[in-house]
């Protein structure tokens, strides 16, 4: 139905173009009896005739031109008039597109944006976590195996043990003499007490402190008599007494080590040292 539209309003326009041509017809008709009565009237009379039917078919030219030409500009103006506005809308389409485009753009952005602050402060969250996870480990006690024995120690505490034996395996004795002295006054009760007491007489040992250092060994008797470190803690007293001079406590050291432990690799090198000193 809406295809019959424009139809409807081009006929009057068809009928006018249409009378034009009938009128064109009607005159070319009109002409053949003309030339025949031109022969009935005279030359003059058909030149009459000729020249008054050309200027009727000029003039139906003429108008059908004109009507041609007012017909075209009318096709113009309505294409013109329905194009316009189509192509503002596409021209504001267009716009609302684009809007739309930056927008998602902005939008993106944003949101990659907020990615990235999200991955980082989860990050920092996750270094947080660690670095205070380290604090806490170092503060609660941990588990140490040392010379057969099991106990638990704070961070500080191993940190300065090891520090001190640290300075026995440099061979800066004086140094380690001080070290464990004072981790000793600081951690009077701790689980490396044995150790520690054995160490701190080989340290004072090696400085020629020799009865400071068979005060330490059985010290380490003394709080720990099942200590790994007993055997060879009074095979070490014997020692400090034989470069004291002091022969006969060294020999009554040496052979109640034998009869204490004599499975040890202290009591056969005891065995040893007795049979070279009868």
């Amino acid at each position: 139905m809406r295809a019959s539209t424009p139809a409807v309003r081009s006929t009057p326009r068809r009928g006018r173009l249409s009378r034009h041509f009938w009128h064109a017809g009607l005159l070319c008709l009109a002409l053949v009896p003309a030339i025949g009565q031109a022969q009935l009237f005279g030359d003059d009379e058909a030149r009459k005739a000729i020249i008054a039917l050309r200027e009727r078919v000029d003039a139906d030219r003429r108008q059908n031109e004109a009507a041609l030409a007012r017909l075209s500009q009318e096709f113009a103006r309505l294409n013109d008039e329905t194009a316009a506005p189509t192509r503002r809308s596409l021209l504001d389409l267009s716009n609302q597109i684009e809007g739309l485009r930056q927008e998602l753009a902005r939008q993106r952005g944003q949101a990659e944006q907020l990615a990235r602050d999200v991955s980082e402060l989860q990050r920092q969250q996750k270094d947080v976590l660690v670095a205070l996870d380290e604090r806490l480990r170092q503060l609660e006690p941990s588990k140490i195996s040392l010379d057969g024995q099991e106990f638990r120690v704070k961070a500080e505490e191993r940190a300065e043990y090891d520090q001190a034996m640290e300075l026995v395996r440099k061979g800066t004795f004086d140094a380690a003499v001080t070290s464990f002295q004072a981790f000793l006054r600081k951690f009077p009760t701790t689980g490396y007490l044995p150790s520690a007491l054995f160490w701190l007489g080989n340290a004072q040992y090696a400085t020629g402190a020799y009865k400071d250092a068979i005060e330490s060994y059985r010290r380490l008797g003394q709080v720990a008599p099942e200590h790994a470190r007993v055997p060879e803690s009074r095979l070490a007293i014997a020692n400090c007494q034989s470069e004291l001079k002091d022969v006969k406590s060294a020999r009554k050291t040496l052979e109640d080590l034998v009869k204490s432990h004599p499975q040890s690799e202290a009591a056969a090198t005891a065995r040893d040292r007795l049979s070279r000193m009868r």
